[in-house]
Formats: C-alpha cells, structure tokens, sequence
C-alpha cells in the first residue's frame, strides 16, 4: 500500500530534501545538492518565489520507507499574468514503481483542479533559474549542480500514465580547443567602434553588485519570448543577488556596455562543481566548503550558465565580444571544456551563437504535460 504525506514540518521536509541522497547513492553521475541550499528554497520565509507562487511537497511511503517525492506548484504569474492554466511538478524522485509515480501526480492533480487550472507541465521548479526536465539522453555523463539528474525509467513512468512531451532541452559541449579566434578577432574592433561599445571585466565582486539589477532587467528582455519564461521580480532580484554572485568567479562575469553605460549583453559563467559536490554529499561542513573553493580555484571544466543580448542588438555580432573576453580569460586559467546549460531545442538563435566552435548534443531532457 502506498500512502502520501505533506511534507509541512521541518522534519519532514528534511526528510523530503535527503530522500534522493539514498536512491542515487554511490551513483557515478548523480551530483548531489547542499541539503540547506535545497531546505532554503523551500522555505516560505527565506525565498521570495513563494511571494507569487504557492508550492505543496510531498512524500510516497511502502511499509513505512519513503519511496519518492514530488513538489506541486503553481507560480501565479504565469497564471494570472500569462494567461497559462499550469500546475507544475519539479524536484521529482521515485523508486522504479509506476504505482508510486502514480499517486504522487495525482497530488499535483488535485492541486490543478482545485485552482481550476487546464493543465500540468514538468519537471519544473518556480521560475527559469531553477533546474527543468527530465533526462531522456546522456544517462552515463557527469550531471552538473544546475540540473536534475534521473534513471530512464523516468521517462517511462510518464509517458506510460499519458504525458506528452512539452519542451526539449539540449545540452551541449565543446573543448575549448575549437574555439578559433579568427571567427571573431578581427571583428571586435570594427563592432565595438560601430555601435559605440566597450565590454567590463572584473576582479572581485563587490565591482559586480552595481550592475547586478542592470543585468536581471536585460535577462528579463531578452528572454521575455521563450516559451514557459516568467520574468524575475525585484525581491528576487535581491535574493539571487546576495545567494548566487559571490559564489561566481568575478572573472567569468563580462558585461558589455553602450557609450550611455546601458548593458545590451551580459554573460555569466561558473566553474563545474560537480567532483567537489560529489565529495561534499550535500555537506559543507566539515569538508564539503573546501571542495567547493578548490573546485572554484581550479576546476577546467566551466559551464556556460545565463547569456543574453538586447533584442535591439541581436545578430550584430555583439557576443564575439563575450567570446573574445572569454577566450582571453580561459586561455590565462588553462580550461579544457566549456559546458552548455539546458538550452531550448527551439531557440535556434542560441544554438546559432555557438556553431563556430563544433559543440557535441551530450544530453537531452525534456517537460512532459497532461491535460486536466
């Protein structure tokens, strides 16, 4: 018999937050998250996601063991604002019983019919900053700290109890040796004197934090009409602010600027965690702090995390001025790989951005829907 509970105590919650550190245990690809990185996003005190949206978590027993999770959310701009009917599901994890998966939807159901909502879509978290989709391609590759990792039998589940695929995601990679200069070296000047712009690098983070606001508000527009994006508000602007820019090298941050100090690109990349988080197993402390600050320091793998461009200055070549800062920086650092997070398969101008240097597909995920 399987039986459902809220998890709405702290205990609980922990519980909730720790139960995939069993079923993926000792996994060569499964990176782990902190447990009070992932216990602070779900509190309602703490992140500002619950001041437009509402989330409910929940937890699969069988003979008194947890057996799989599920968290029901519906993020009441995209509703109200969008025009969108959707319940969400996200940070989804089960043994491989399709009973168990089952009668954790069906608490996502209830929540949508509730609310009167035509439809439910994901994995997803509250907004496009959180991690999305269930992987379908590349099981036998390292996962990374800003993707969910899954067995195939995911896939299975859903798609056996009625899903349909929604949104595809492709993940791609190149070795830092294809990138050629002469793609965009020659072009920089002339692009720069052309529209009048300069690009800002940086060397510690306090630099950073008086462009932070400029750069939500261009993430903001210049992904505004991609399907599912809900636009980030001001008090998450703050929280992202304080949570995420110090843990990014400030030299992996490069804006570029116009003669009136407006930002029309910005980019924004990390080092990969994924060995460190693996060691840490959701800890900091005692060890886990030192794993990431050396992983920080000295990984050769970097992922490429947010890019975006004013629609104004779309395909005028601006990024070549992102890529030769980059390729100035990776070159001092010795990186080896460049990583691409989750990228819509449909967002051809993206995936155009990057075709100089040879990228490899190495996995893909996707959102599954069903109709209420």
């Amino acid at each position: 018999m399987i039986t459902i509970k809220e998890a709405n105590t702290n205990f609980l919650l922990k519980e909730y937050v720790k139960f995939p550190f069993s079923l993926y245990k000792n996994h060569p690809y499964w990176v782990p998250p902190l447990i009070a990185d992932e216990l602070e996003t779900f509190d309602k005190t703490k992140n500002p996601a619950f001041t437009n949206a509402e989330a409910y978590f929940y937890l699969a027993y069988k003979e008194d063991r947890i057996v799989g999770r599920i968290a029901a959310i519906i993020n009441w701009d995209e509703v109200n604002n969008q025009q969108k009917k959707k319940v969400r599901f996200g940070w989804w994890d089960v043994i491989d019983d399709i009973e168990v998966t089952k009668a954790l939807l069906e608490k996502v159901y209830e929540l949508g019919k509730k609310n009167k909502l035509d439809y439910v879509e994901g994995p997803m978290g509250f907004s496009n900053l959180d991690k999305v989709g269930v992987l379908t391609e590349g099981f036998d590759e390292l996962g990374s700290m800003i993707t969910w990792y899954n067995f195939p039998y995911y896939k299975v589940h859903l798609e056996e109890l009625g899903f349909i695929k929604e949104k595809e995601y492709l993940e791609n990679k190149f070795p830092f040796s294809n990138v050629k200069t002469d793609s965009y070296e020659k072009i920089v000047p002339l692009i720069k004197k052309r529209y009048q712009l300069r690009e800002l690098n940086f060397r510690n983070n306090k630099d950073i934090m008086p462009y932070v606001d400029k750069m939500f508000d261009l993430f903001n527009t210049a992904y505004a009409n991609l399907s599912s994006f809900v636009a980030i508000t001001a008090v998450q602007k703050e929280y992202f602010k304080k949570k995420y820019i110090s843990f990014i090298n400030p030299e992996y941050i490069k804006f570029v600027m116009d003669k009136n100090d407006n930002m029309v690109a910005f980019s924004i990349v990390m080092p990969s965690f994924s060995r460190a988080l693996q060691k840490a197993n959701g800890k900091l402390f005692p060890f886990g702090f030192y794993h990431l600050l050396k992983a920080k320091k000295e990984s050769k793998e970097v992922l490429f995390y947010l890019i975006g461009v004013d629609p104004e200055y779309q395909s005028k070549g601006v990024t070549a001025i992102i890529f030769d800062e980059y390729y100035k920086t990776f070159s001092e650092k010795g990186i080896k790989n460049c990583i691409r997070t989750p990228e819509l398969e449909d967002n051809i101008a993206i995936h155009q951005l990057w075709k100089h240097f040879d990228p490899v597909t190495f996995r893909r995920r996707r959102t599954y829907r069903i109709d209420l």
